[in-house]
């Protein structure tokens, strides 16, 4: 492990701003080895800044197979474009064939590279990540691309967007093998060993065995030292995209087109997008024609294809293995689509000018703010967006209900995206600091105003009280999603009802607690209406409590800090218990609990003690969590589909 350093530069690229002390940890196999020198980025730089409101997505991933171009560049200008994905840490892996080497880091992707750095990175493969924790804390250790060396020796790099929920089922898989045990506390290093550790010849074998064994979410990028791979969990929860990068893709889409087959072995088809869930054609273990080799790009969103020049191919396909070496990408089926592509996708999580399944995020936004004006009209002088992701359900209400389009708020471009950040304390400073009111436009008019999504309400309560003090007369509130009432256990950061300030309260409520002349939400209906997508193949489990993947109780309750502590049993359920105990006081809406509270959750030794939490009744601060519902003390594993009651 070698340490370099960040310099800073009077450049105007990114990659050079300053000034900048941090220093970024490099980990790999072949010119690198050992373990040395160990620096830390001074978080001091934005934490304070990052504030939290709204619901924040694990990562976004990007991987490039390109000999002849700057990989480490092109990766680099990927992850800036999924900045917006997770702003804990950044890195990257890049290969040249014969070693892997790992840079990565605390901070965001402009303060975790830059030119120096990325030109020591060299090879004709890359694996680029960035994070937000939703399993883990918040370490170096636990940044990506996690890597292993596998039994072969040759090592195994892997950057990981989405949850897994078998995840301590899969850890006791490894055992107290030191070889094979865990390095950092994340499902993603979790993966990143079974896949090193298995004993099959290829990495292909070792996947094609490990990744149906998966439960979850998970948009895999990995690489060894010669090959990229990227794979989709059977769900397709999260997105995940293939694109060409080099000048001939037109002509091999031309060429692609003319020889595609609808058997098994059928080439990954250039140019043809296969995202309206037509599905693509599996390829068995072993292969079938590949398409020509050229530069080709995997990401978590089409806006990072746009970002380094490539064009846009297809979907990486729910169940796929796509496979990249010089032969070109092939395809291989580990398991069969069960398509339930992540709605809130659309709601907050991707970029604007990204596409999904088919179907613009923007334009989704818009016809979501149309739909929204039809369903909760109201009389007032201004239609104004909480920027920048209410903007576009914004002008659609403004559009369809006639009300004149305005910008009431102006947005410190500095500041972090709110739901992202990890600590209440965190979240609370940085919604004064986020945004600030336009007081000549906004003093004594009637307000609508229009936002994503409510999570915690803590951006929304500062929000209403600073439009009040600047003047509004009256302040609406208006939601482009329905009301968030269940966790997510599949890579968004709100694993506990605790946390949400509509589980356990209805409209009404929620508006007297941000202090709203009135709150409406967009119906569930008119969100998968505008979303263009089958409602059978959307996972809307946050807001109508239905999971397209079973539940364990571990993965339940466990939260993000269920592998701080392998070991026995005993340490396993007490590291339970403690990282619950912290969900359910982080959760509060920065409501100190109650002495009797804080004896109960202290009592909690065990993951058995976590049942003792049904007491934490309507007289607690946090709300009660119902025995029979996902989330709440003493429920039972429900089936995949199922209603809750």
């Amino acid at each position: 492990m070698t340490k370099g350093t960040a310099a800073a530069s009077g450049s105007d690229d990114p990659r050079s701003a300053g000034p900048r002390s941090s220093t970024g940890r490099v980990a790999g196999t072949g010119r690198v080895a050992g373990a040395a020198g160990r620096g830390r980025v001074d978080q001091n730089w934005d934490l304070e800044l990052r504030d939290a409101a709204g619901p924040q997505d694990a990562c976004g991933v990007f991987g490039v197979w390109a000999p002849g171009e700057d990989v480490a560049n092109l990766t680099y200008y990927g992850l800036y474009a999924l900045q917006h994905r997770g702003q804990e840490a950044a890195g990257m892996a890049v290969a040249d064939g014969r070693a892997i080497l790992v840079f990565k880091e605390l901070g965001l992707v402009a303060q975790v590279f830059d030119e120096r750095t990325l030109s020591s990175l060299s090879g004709h493969l890359a694996v680029g990540h960035t994070r937000y924790s939703t399993t883990g804390s918040s370490t170096w250790e636990n940044a990506q691309p996690s890597y292993r060396t596998a039994r072969l020796g040759q090592g195994v790099a892997l950057a990981h967007n989405g949850n897994l929920t078998n995840i301590m089922e899969l850890a006791e898989k490894l055992g107290d093998d030191r070889d094979a045990g865990m390095h950092a506390t994340t499902d993603s290093d979790l993966i990143t060993a079974l896949l090193a550790n298995h004993p099959g010849p290829t990495l292909v074998d070792a996947a094609l065995d490990i990744l149906p064994r998966l439960c979850g979410a998970f948009s895999l990028v990995f690489s060894d030292a010669s090959t990229l791979y990227a794979a989709r969990d059977t769900h397709g929860i999260h997105p995940l995209v293939l694109g060409r990068l080099d000048s001939r893709a037109d002509e091999q889409a031309e060429r692609s087109a003319a020889a595609d087959t609808d058997g098994v072995g059928a080439p990954v088809a250039a140019g043809r997008d296969v995202s309206g869930h037509d599905g693509f054609p599996p390829v068995q273990p072993g292969g079938g024609p590949a398409v020509a080799a050229g530069a080709w790009v995997v990401a978590s969103e089409t806006c990072a294809l746009d970002i380094v020049g490539a064009t846009f191919v297809r979907e990486v396909e729910p169940g796929e293995l796509v496979v990249i070496d010089a032969d070109g990408p092939r395809s291989l089926r580990f398991a069969p689509a069960d398509r339930h592509g992540c709605l809130f996708e659309f709601v907050y999580l991707a970029r604007p000018d990204t596409t999904i399944a088919g179907r613009s995020v923007h334009a989704t936004r818009v016809e979501v703010g149309r739909a929204l004006a039809r369903e909760a009209p109201v009389d007032a002088d201004l239609v104004i967006p909480v920027p920048q992701s209410g903007v576009p359900a914004a002008v659609g209400y403004a559009e369809a209900s006639g009300i004149p389009f305005g910008e009431g708020l102006v947005k410190n471009s500095y500041v972090g995206r709110t739901f992202i950040q990890p600590s209440q304390t965190i979240r609370q400073r940085g919604i004064r600091l986020k945004l600030n009111p336009l007081r000549e436009v906004i003093e004594g008019r009637r307000l609508v105003v229009v936002d994503d999504s409510i999570v915690r309400g803590n951006t929304q309560r500062a929000l209403v009280r600073m439009l009040r003090e600047a003047g509004a007369a009256e302040v609406h509130i208006r939601i482009s999603s329905p009301p968030v009432r269940w966790p997510c256990f599949y890579g968004i950061d709100f694993a506990t009802r605790a946390e949400l300030i509509a589980s356990g309260a209805g409209v009404e409520e929620v508006r007297e607690s941000l202090g709203a002349d009135s709150l409406a939400y967009v119906s569930l209906d008119g969100l998968v209406a505008a979303s263009r997508q089958p409602a059978n193949e959307l996972c809307r489990a946050c807001f109508d409590g239905i999971y397209p993947v079973p539940l364990s109780d571990s993965d339940r309750l466990g939260g993000k800090h269920q592998l701080e502590a392998m070991g026995s049993g005993a340490a396993t359920g007490k590291a339970l218990a403690e990282a619950f105990r912290r969900q359910v006081v982080a959760g509060m809406n920065g409501a100190d609990p109650s002495p009797d509270d804080l004896d109960e959750l202290a009592g909690i030794d065990t993951f058995e003690g976590i049942e003792d939490l049904a007491r934490l009744d309507a007289s607690s601060t946090a709300p009660t969590m119902p025995a029979g519902r996902v989330g709440g003390a003493g429920a039972g594993v429900a089936p995949a589909g199922s209603v809750r009651p």
